[in-house]
């Protein structure tokens, strides 16, 4: 399982490059889109209207890559960021501070779903470098005022009215300068569904912000997420990616006296927090590595990594190949192992004597979709069976689908 890599610099208005990064993805993305059907998304008009009432200061911006799309209405619809389709990633991220500042975050998802781009922009006045998603939107950046931010997955299913969280990331690279700027906006602009959002500035200052479609985003100061929002509101995700287990490992590591911030970047290259589910979508595809100081990002793989700061920042083109046999084999630091084994998994027993959940989460919402919608007969139902559950894997993808449509429908009230 492969994926290239392009680290690309357009420092200015978006132009030439960014249309090619357009022309190449917006196939892929436009394919997605209409697969999900239009019933339960908003218009064009609709999804104008809230990039202008929550994020207006990216309308110029806006409109200028609508200009480079040619005028496409679905591309014109997609880039307000407005309501997407669901999706469910994974994720780790933590933050040291004192000597060395460092946000530090794995990216955990299919390689298929990624853009595998680097971009260094100044779209609105201010250097942003990102790791870029949905043509418009970030999973993790920082901007040459030292605020960095990246997210992890809330894992919880609920959907609402809101926009998606790359979208929301890439408003608080291009507007805000510090700490405080980018709880406020992320606080003000609703998500659509429920992510941990951590930030820094070179101060040293730190936030995290867990936001949901369904209730009041909570500011906290966890210096560490994984993938859940306190307790654990979705059980066979949380097995599946081992949340839990992750975050007990953060916590000892963070715990520990006199913290290194190297050894803590390198600990999201081993397991726990390094995973290989790469076929299932669980697959770690990056580490990004943050310091707002030196204004620099490190991005690594078990193999090689990627050095850029805003005054030397490289266009580089990389294949990047994700063998889970090989990086298990790989010669990791065995004090790091060591630790990582003392972590207890909270569900490992129960799913040890229950190894078919992949069959039970398929039957949970095949039952649900069957008392949702009574008409719906066996071989749809016997479809969405076979939609989810594919080999005796789940497929992530298609459960995210599958709650975006039920959690769907409220568009009227939020119009009104």
């Amino acid at each position: 399982m492969q994926l290239y890599f392009n680290a690309i610099s357009e420092p200015g208005k978006p132009g030439s490059k960014w249309k090619k990064l357009y022309q190449t993805h917006w196939p892929a993305y436009k394919t997605w889109l209409n697969s999900k059907g239009t019933a339960n998304y908003p218009d064009l008009e609709t999804s104008q209207a809230a990039l202008k009432k929550f994020m207006p200061e990216m309308w110029p911006t806006y409109q200028r890559l609508c200009k480079l799309a040619k005028g496409d209405k679905l591309a014109a619809r997609f880039l307000t960021g407005f309501q997407p389709p669901a999706y469910i990633s994974g994720c780790s991220q933590a933050v040291t501070t004192g000597k060395d500042i460092q946000l530090v975050r794995n990216y955990d998802f299919h390689p298929d779903l990624m853009e595998g781009t680097q971009l260094l922009t100044s779209w609105n006045n201010k250097k942003v470098i990102a790791t870029s998603d949905c043509l418009i939107g970030a999973v993790d950046g920082m901007n040459e005022e030292g605020l960095a931010v990246s997210l992890t997955f809330g894992g919880r299913k609920e959907v609402g009215v809101g926009f998606g969280i790359p979208f929301i990331l890439r408003y608080v690279l291009e507007f805000c300068s510090n700490v405080a700027q980018a709880v406020e906006a992320l606080s003000r602009i609703p998500s659509h569904m429920s992510y941990n959002v951590t930030v820094v500035d070179k101060t040293g200052k730190f936030k995290t912000v867990q936001l949901a479609p369904d209730k009041a985003p909570l500011v906290t100061d966890a210096a560490f997420t994984t993938n859940h929002q306190g307790t654990i509101d979705w059980p066979e995700n949380a097995a599946f990616n081992k949340t839990l287990e992750r975050s007990s490992f953060l916590n000892k590591i963070l715990s520990a006296k006199k913290v290194d911030s190297t050894e803590v970047a390198d600990a999201f290259l081993k397991a726990p927090l390094y995973n290989t589910k790469f076929k299932e979508g669980f697959g770690t595809l990056f580490t990004s590595v943050y310091q707002p100081l030196k204004g620099s990002v490190e991005l690594r793989w078990p193999e090689t990594s990627l050095q850029q700061t805003f005054e030397n920042f490289q266009e580089v083109y990389k294949l990047i190949n994700y063998e889970p046999a090989q990086i298990a084999a790989h010669n990791w630091n065995q004090p790091a192992i060591e630790m990582a084994n003392t972590v207890e998994d909270p569900f490992e027993e129960q799913y040890a004597e229950n190894l078919d959940w992949q069959e039970s989460i398929t039957e949970i919402m095949v039952n649900a979709m069957a008392q949702a919608h009574p008409s719906t007969n066996e071989k749809e139902l016997e479809k969405l069976r076979g939609e989810i559950i594919n080999d005796g894997e789940v497929s992530w993808q298609a459960v995210a689908g599958f709650w975006s449509k039920m959690g769907a429908g409220y568009y009227d009230s939020w119009r009104n």
